[in-house]
């Protein structure tokens, strides 16, 4: 029986973090949860102190276009900033064009929900998920990295030695800081981004 051969490692690392609608406990449904902004670092590995290409963009919510006030306090994301952006149908295409070749991509997010929301949102837009089943849990790797549990973004910030940079609950600026934690724990070990498993 021959074995599969493994995957080359990755040339570049995408870290993304979305913000998407929300409400209040009690009446928060995770399966109504819509991308209202992407946020996406592209890192070359090869050259991780290099500033990486930055994306953001904002996206108007179909199914429940208006933001609860928790949503808009939480994220500092206005009901003018969605409804003045192009829906999910027209962004992600934009999106995915901004990241060019996919060839040698690793997409990575802190935790699972970024690439659930991506699957969910393309998936309810008729759209073509196109990453594959690949993908780095960066707070795992971040955990494991450190000998420590997982936790949440800003609490990793501190742990790290930094100060939270920007709005936490915002795209670009948390996708900033989780690169900022991740390029610190790696050390010169960044290559193992490349195919490390999570």
């Amino acid at each position: 029986m021959s074995e599969v051969p493994a995957r080359p490692p990755a040339r570049k690392l995408l870290v993304v973090d979305l913000e998407a609608t929300c409400w209040e406990r009690r009446v928060h449904r995770a399966e109504d949860m819509e991308t209202i902004e992407i946020g996406a670092l592209l890192v070359e590995l090869a050259e991780p102190d290099a500033p990486p290409r930055e994306f953001q963009a904002f996206v108007r919510p179909r199914e429940r276009p208006e933001l609860s006030a928790f949503c808009r306090e939480l994220t500092g994301i206005r009901q003018a900033d969605v409804d003045a952006a192009p829906g999910f149908e027209r962004v992600f295409p934009r999106f995915v064009e901004w990241i060019g070749p996919l060839d040698g991509l690793r997409f990575a997010s802190w935790g699972r929900y970024d690439r659930r929301q991506l699957e969910t949102d393309c998936a309810r837009h008729g759209l073509v998920y196109p990453f594959g089943d690949e993908h780095l849990n960066l707070k795992h790797w971040w955990a494991a990295k450190r000998g420590s549990k997982p936790c949440g973004l800003a609490q990793a910030v501190v742990k790290s030695g930094f100060v939270f940079s920007g709005e936490h609950h915002r795209g670009l600026d948390d996708a900033r800081n989780i690169w900022r934690v991740v390029r610190a724990a790696a050390g010169s070990a960044v290559d193992e981004l490349g195919h490390a498993v999570t």
